[in-house]
C-alpha cells in the first residue's frame, strides 16, 4: 500500500488526486506544517529537503511531486495518465509538466516566500508583487493553449497527470489579485477537472473547502 505524506493543499494535492484516479489503496499520513513536522529529524530521514510531500511505495521513498506524478503514471500505465512512450504527446506531456514544476510553481515560490530574497518590508513587498506578475504571465501563456487546443484538458481530449498539477497550481493563485479562475479558458479547465470524481474525493480527504481554486 502506498503512504503519501500530506498537508492539506501542499504539493501532495496532485499526487493525491492521481492516486484516486488510479484506484489504489493508499494512506495518508500527516504532516503537521504548523508544527514544523516536514523540519523533524523523523521527516528528513524520509526527505532531507524537508518538504512535503513524501511517497513510499515499499522500499522506495520519493519526494519532489512531479517526480512522484510520473511514477504513478508509469506504475499504473492502464489508468491513461501519461501518453504512450516515444509519442509526440509524451514529449508534450513531459514539456508540460516541466513547465508546470520547473517555472510556474519555482516563481510561485517566490510570491509566497518573498523573505528569502529580500530583508526589509519594501523588498518584500516589491519581490512579492513582481512574483505575482510574471505568474500572471505564466498563466496567459497556458491560457491561450488552453484556447488553440482542442480541450478540455491541457493536452486535448484525454485527462492526464498534468492536469492534476495544473489544477494543483491554480489553486494556489486563488487569492491573488487576477487569479487563475479569473481567465476563461483555465476556468472552464479549472471546473472540468474539478467536476472528476477523483478529484472531489482527494479534496474532501484533505479536508479543502471553498474556494476550490
Amino acid at each position: 500500500m502506498y503512504q503519501l505524506y500530506y498537508y492539506p493543499g501542499n504539493a501532495n494535492l496532485a499526487p493525491h488526486i492521481l492516486l484516486e484516479e488510479i484506484g489504489v489503496d493508499y494512506q495518508l499520513v500527516l504532516v503537521e506544517r504548523s508544527k514544523n513536522e516536514q523540519k523533524s529529524a523523523a521527516y528528513l530521514k524520509l526527505n532531507p529537503a524537508g518538504r512535503i510531500p513524501v511517497l513510499i511505495d515499499g522500499e522506495l521513498v520519493l519526494y519532489e511531486s512531479a517526480a512522484i506524478c510520473l511514477h504513478l503514471a508509469d506504475r499504473h500505465a492502464a489508468a491513461g495518465l501519461a501518453p504512450a512512450l516515444g509519442s509526440a504527446e509524451r514529449a508534450q506531456f513531459y514539456k508540460w509538466l516541466m513547465y508546470l514544476t520547473n517555472t510556474v510553481q519555482a516563481e510561485m515560490l517566490f510570491y509566497f516566500y518573498p523573505e528569502r530574497l529580500a530583508d526589509d518590508a519594501a523588498a518584500v513587498a516589491q519581490v512579492k508583487a513582481h512574483a505575482e506578475r510574471r505568474v500572471g504571465d505564466m498563466l496567459e501563456l497556458i491560457e491561450a493553449e488552453l484556447a488553440a487546443g482542442a480541450g478540455p484538458y491541457l493536452l486535448g481530449a484525454h485527462y492526464r497527470a498534468v492536469d492534476a498539477y495544473l489544477l494543483m497550481l491554480c489553486r494556489w493563485t486563488r487569492n491573488m489579485g487576477h487569479p487563475a479562475r479569473a481567465r476563461p479558458h483555465l476556468a472552464r479547465f479549472l471546473d472540468t477537472v474539478m467536476a472528476r470524481p477523483a478529484t472531489q474525493r482527494a479534496y474532501a480527504a484533505e479536508g479543502i473547502a471553498a474556494p476550490f481554486y
